[in-house]
C-alpha cells in the first residue's frame, strides 16, 4: 500500500510531465521550427539538476522553470532557443553545473543567454548602491547584446509575482516595488502590454491590498451597467462592418485596477469620476488586396457615420508607430447616452504585436522579407549603450535617467529640411539638440520653432518645425538639468559637468600639492582630512573642488591646523559634530534601530510612534494610510506612504531595508496634512472655509495659503488631523460649500 509521501511524489511527477507536455503542444501549434528533441533534452537536464529542491511554496523547484518557459512560449511567443534557456535559467546559479557545461550540451547561443540571465539573477538590485548600479548595467548590456535575455527575465519576474503570496510582507513590498519601478516599464518599452498590465496589477495588489479589493468590488458592481452600454454601442458598429464585408472581432477593454487607482491618485478624483474605464477594440483581417493601414481608416470613417467623434482625440499610431512598435488607430466617440468611449482599431497583425511586443514584431518583419531589425528598438538600445559609456556614480540617479525613456509618450517634430524626428512628450529644444548630436546639445543657445526664436527650455509640441541654434562660446550649465527631460540629454549634461568638475579637482590637487611642498608637509591622507574638516567640508573631493574653483585659498590657518597649533579648535569641531548628532537624537526622541525581526510586521502604536519612528515629510503619512518602514544609515525607521515616490525608489534600491508596518493607534496623536481647495472666488468664501474647519470640525489650522487669479482661487491649507477619516469628513464638508469645485489631500 502506497504511503501519502509516495502518492504526493506520483502526483507531482504527473503534474510536471503534464505541464511540460502543455508547453510542447503550444510550441508545436506555433510557426517556429520544430526542435522538440532539444527542448526535451533541456527539460530533462533541468529536472535532474533541480531534483529534490523545493520552492518556498513547497512545490518542486522544476515547476518554476517550467512556468517561465510556458510564459516565454505562450505569452511572448518565442521559439526553441528561448524555451530551452528558460528551462535552464537557474541551473548555473543554483547547482554545480557551469556555463561551460551548458555550452557543451546545448550550444553557444543558449549558453550565452543562460549566462546573461545568471549575471542578473536575484533581482535587479542588491543591498549597496554600487552593486545595484553594476547589476542594472549588466541587465542593460545583456539586453543590448540579445533582447531574449530580458524577455526571459521578464517572464521569470512575472511568475515570481504570480506566486508572491508565499513571501514575507516586507519582501513582497521590495519585489513589488522593484517590479513597478523597472520591470513594468521595460515590459511596456518592449511592447508587452498584457504582461506590463499584469505586473502593474500584481504590484498594486500586494502593495495596496485594501485599495485593490475596493476597486475590484466597484468594477464588479458596475459590470451590468457597463455591459449594457457596450452592447448598445457596438450593435450599430457590427451592422456597419458587416456591410463592408470585413472579417473582424470586437471586444471590450476594461481599464486595469492599477490604471484606475493611479488616475484616482494623480487626478485626485473618485472612482465614479473616471469616464474611460471602458474602451472598445476592433480587430480585423484586411480584405484581399487592401492595405491594412488604409483599412483602419476605412473602419474609422464608417464609425464617424454612426457617432460624433472627439476632434482632439484621434491618435494615428498606424502610420507612425510608437517607439515600442505599437500600431493602431485610436479615436473617441460619443455614445447615444452621452459617454465618451475610446475605440482602438487594429489589424490581427497589429494586435499580436501589441500583445506580444518585440517578439511578434520581429516575426512579422522576417515574414515581410525584411532584415528582421527593429530600427526603433535599435535606436533605443543605442541610447542605452551611450548612457552606459559614462553612467552616473549614484545608483538612483542612474536608474532614474534610464527610466525616463521607458514610459515616454512620443511626439513628432520636423527638422528645417522636413525630416521627422520622434521625441518623448514634454521634451525641450535642448533635448532635441542632444538627440541629434552631443556637440549640438553642449553648445545649444536656443532654437527657432516654427520660425520663431525660443529659449532652449521651450517645450516642443507634435508637428513643430525646429532649428537648433548653437554657439562655440556656450558651455554646459548645471541649471540645464532642471529642464532636460530625456535620458540621453541628462546623461550627456551630467557627463560634461563631471568632466568639468574633474578638471577643477585636478587644478585643486595641483594647488594643494604645491602648498604642502612649500610648507614641507607630507601628503598624507590624515593631513588632507584635517584640512577639509578644518573648512567644514565633507570629503577630499569637496576640498579639491573648492581649492580648484578658488572658493578656498590655502594659507596660514591651514598650516596651523596641520601642525597642531590649532589642535583645540580642530578637536572641538570634530567632537562637537558628534555631540550634536547625539543631541539631535535626544531632541527628536528617536531611538536607533536595534535587533528587530525584519520579517515580522511592526505595529505603530500611540506609545512607540513618538520615540521609535520618524514620519516622512515627503508624503505626510497618517493613520489609515497604507504605509511601510525604511531604516536609514543611522538605523532610524522612517514611515512612508506605500505609493510615495521616495518610497518607490527605496523599494527599488534598498529593498532589504524595507519593513512591514501597520497602524495600531487610537487617535491619541495629531498629524499635519496638506489639503488643496479650488473653485470660484466670492466674498466671504475664506470665512466659510475656515468656519467649517475650525468651528464645525474642530480642526486646528497650522498654515493657510490663498491665491485668486481672474476669479478662480487656489488654496492650500495645512491641518492637524488624527487619521484619514478626519481628512475624508473634512473634504466632504468642504465640497458642500457653494463655488468650491475640488477638495483633495496633497500627496
Amino acid at each position: 500500500m502506497e504511503t501519502n509521501e509516495e502518492k504526493r511524489r506520483i502526483d507531482e511527477e504527473a503534474k510536471i510531465s503534464a505541464t511540460f507536455q502543455e508547453i510542447l503542444d503550444i510550441y508545436l501549434a506555433s510557426q517556429h521550427r520544430r526542435k522538440v528533441e532539444l527542448i526535451t533534452k533541456a527539460f530533462n537536464f533541468a529536472r535532474q539538476a533541480h531534483k529534490g529542491v523545493r520552492r518556498q511554496s513547497g512545490e518542486p523547484y522544476i515547476m518554476h522553470p517550467l512556468a517561465v518557459a510556458r510564459i516565454v512560449c505562450a505569452e511572448i511567443g518565442l521559439g526553441s532557443t528561448s524555451i530551452c534557456a528558460a528551462l535552464l535559467h537557474d541551473v548555473v546559479e543554483d547547482t554545480d553545473y557551469t556555463v561551460e557545461d551548458i555550452r557543451n550540451l546545448f550550444g553557444e547561443k543558449i549558453a550565452q543567454i543562460v549566462d546573461g540571465l545568471t549575471k542578473i539573477s536575484g533581482g535587479v538590485f542588491g543591498t549597496q548602491a554600487s552593486v545595484q548600479a553594476e547589476t542594472f548595467k549588466k541587465l542593460l548590456l545583456t539586453m543590448s547584446e540579445d533582447i531574449r535575455v530580458i524577455l526571459i527575465k521578464i517572464a521569470d519576474r512575472l511568475h515570481n509575482m504570480r506566486t508572491l503570496s508565499v513571501m514575507p510582507v516586507n519582501k513582497q513590498y521590495k519585489i513589488a516595488g522593484e517590479t513597478l519601478y523597472i520591470y513594468a516599464p521595460i515590459a511596456y518599452r518592449l511592447g508587452l502590454s498584457r504582461i506590463k498590465t499584469e505586473l502593474e496589477n500584481l504590484s498594486f495588489r500586494y502593495e495596496h491590498p485594501e485599495e485593490y479589493e475596493k476597486i475590484q468590488k466597484k468594477l464588479a458592481k458596475t459590470q451590468i451597467e457597463r455591459d449594457q452600454l457596450y452592447n448598445e454601442f457596438i450593435t450599430p458598429i457590427r451592422r456597419e462592418l458587416d456591410k463592408m464585408g470585413l472579417t473582424y472581432r470586437i471586444k471590450g477593454r476594461l481599464k486595469s485596477p492599477y490604471s484606475i487607482w493611479n488616475k484616482m491618485q494623480t487626478k485626485q478624483v473618485a472612482f465614479e469620476d473616471i469616464y474611460d474605464i471602458l474602451a472598445v477594440r476592433i480587430i480585423f483581417t484586411p480584405r484581399e488586396g487592401r492595405n491594412e493601414n488604409n483599412e483602419c481608416f476605412n473602419v474609422y470613417i464608417a464609425l464617424t457615420n454612426l457617432y460624433n467623434v472627439h476632434p482632439d482625440r484621434l491618435r494615428d499610431w498606424v502610420n507612425k508607430p510608437r517607439a515600442n512598435g505599437y500600431r493602431a488607430l485610436h479615436a473617441t466617440f460619443m455614445s447615444k447616452h452621452g459617454e465618451w468611449i475610446e475605440v482602438q482599431i487594429r489589424s490581427e497583425q497589429m494586435d499580436e504585436i501589441a500583445e506580444k511586443g518585440v517578439a511578434a514584431h520581429w516575426k512579422y518583419k522576417s515574414r515581410d522579407n525584411s532584415n528582421g531589425k527593429d530600427e526603433l528598438l535599435d535606436d533605443w538600445l543605442h541610447t542605452i549603450k551611450e548612457i552606459l559609456d559614462d553612467p552616473q556614480p549614484n545608483a538612483l540617479d542612474f536608474l532614474d535617467t534610464i527610466k525616463l525613456n521607458l514610459y515616454a509618450t512620443e511626439i513628432f517634430v520636423f527638422t528645417p529640411k522636413g525630416d521627422i524626428i520622434t521625441m518623448p512628450q514634454n521634451c525641450t529644444a535642448l533635448d532635441l539638440a542632444y538627440s541629434i548630436h552631443t556637440f549640438l546639445g553642449n553648445h545649444c543657445i536656443g532654437a527657432k520653432v516654427n520660425h520663431k526664436l525660443v529659449p532652449m527650455n521651450h517645450v516642443l509640441q507634435s508637428g513643430d518645425q525646429v532649428e537648433i541654434l548653437t554657439s562655440n562660446s556656450q558651455h554646459v550649465q548645471a541649471s540645464w538639468l532642471s529642464f532636460a527631460t530625456t535620458a540621453k540629454a541628462r546623461a550627456k549634461i551630467q557627463a560634461a559637468l563631471r568632466r568639468e568638475q574633474r578638471k577643477i579637482q585636478r587644478e585643486g590637487e595641483e594647488k594643494l600639492n604645491a602648498f604642502l611642498e612649500k610648507e614641507n608637509l607630507a601628503n598624507f591622507a590624515n593631513n588632507i582630512e584635517k584640512i577639509w574638516v578644518h573648512h567644514h567640508l565633507n570629503d577630499k573631493e569637496e576640498l579639491l573642488t573648492a581649492i580648484g574653483n578658488g572658493t578656498i585659498t590655502l594659507g596660514e590657518e591651514d598650516k596651523e591646523a596641520l601642525l597642531g597649533n590649532n589642535k583645540r579648535r580642530f578637536s572641538f569641531f570634530f567632537f562637537n559634530k558628534e555631540d550634536k548628532k547625539e543631541e539631535n537624537k535626544k531632541e527628536n526622541n528617536i531611538t536607533t534601530f536595534d535587533a528587530i525581526d525584519r520579517k515580522a510586521t511592526l505595529r505603530l502604536t500611540d506609545e512607540n510612534l513618538q520615540k521609535d519612528f520618524v514620519i516622512a515629510d515627503c508624503c505626510h503619512p497618517i493613520p489609515g494610510d497604507d504605509v511601510l518602514g525604511y531604516y536609514d544609515d543611522e538605523k532610524h525607521i522612517i514611515i512612508h506612504k506605500r505609493q510615495c515616490p521616495v518610497a518607490d525608489r527605496l523599494k527599488s534600491s534598498h529593498g532589504d531595508r524595507i519593513l512591514s508596518v501597520v497602524w495600531d493607534t487610537h487617535r491619541a496623536h495629531q498629524f499635519v496634512v496638506p489639503v488643496n481647495i479650488q473653485g470660484i472666488d466670492k466674498i466671504g468664501l475664506i470665512n466659510q472655509i475656515t468656519e467649517i474647519i475650525s468651528q464645525q470640525m474642530n480642526v486646528n489650522i497650522q498654515k493657510f495659503e490663498f491665491e485668486n487669479k481672474n476669479g478662480v482661487f487656489d488654496c492650500n491649507v495645512w491641518l492637524n488631523v488624527r487619521d484619514v477619516n478626519d481628512v475624508k469628513l473634512l473634504c466632504d464638508k468642504l465640497k458642500g460649500v457653494e463655488n468650491v469645485k475640488s477638495v483633495a489631500r496633497i500627496d
